[in-house]
């Protein structure tokens, strides 16, 4: 019973998993200073106001705190916009270039010029509608 155990979390997914959590941690930690102590200033040196938290409206004396959710909303925001920015774009730039040296795979199956059905690359006569084609041609 433990030696299943122990299998399971010497999987290569468990481990590869719990290293992704932990990462994910961290570079939420810095994506979420780089907002706070970066970010945050510079809009707060643009527009003046750098926290809503202040914003509330009363009705019937219930209290509601519509500034605390504008915050939210801004730094979810400005977090999506640095982690496409810093992260997506040049990991798309990185693997654009790795890929580029590759060249395309070629093709496996070609459809039927009569019925449009798929048939390998070799073949000389389509199983589906038995009409004589020519082997690798791509029509």
């Amino acid at each position: 019973m433990l030696k299943g155990l122990r299998d399971f979390l010497m999987r290569g997914n468990v481990v590869d998993l719990a290293v992704a959590v932990v990462v994910g941690a961290a570079f939420g930690a810095v994506v979420t200073a780089f907002v706070k102590d970066l970010l945050t200033p510079l809009i707060a040196a643009v527009v003046g106001k750098p926290d809503f938290s202040g914003l509330t409206f009363t009705v019937n004396n219930s209290k509601f705190l519509y500034g605390e959710f504008t915050n939210a909303i801004v730094s979810f925001l400005l977090i999506g916009t640095a982690v496409y920015f810093f992260i997506v774009v040049p990991m798309k730039a990185i693997t654009d270039r790795m890929a580029a040296g590759t060249p395309a795979p070629t093709p496996a199956a070609r459809p039927c010029p009569e019925c449009l059905s798929e048939i390998p690359v070799g073949a000389r006569r389509c199983a589906h509608c038995t009409a004589v084609v020519t082997p690798g041609a791509i029509a």
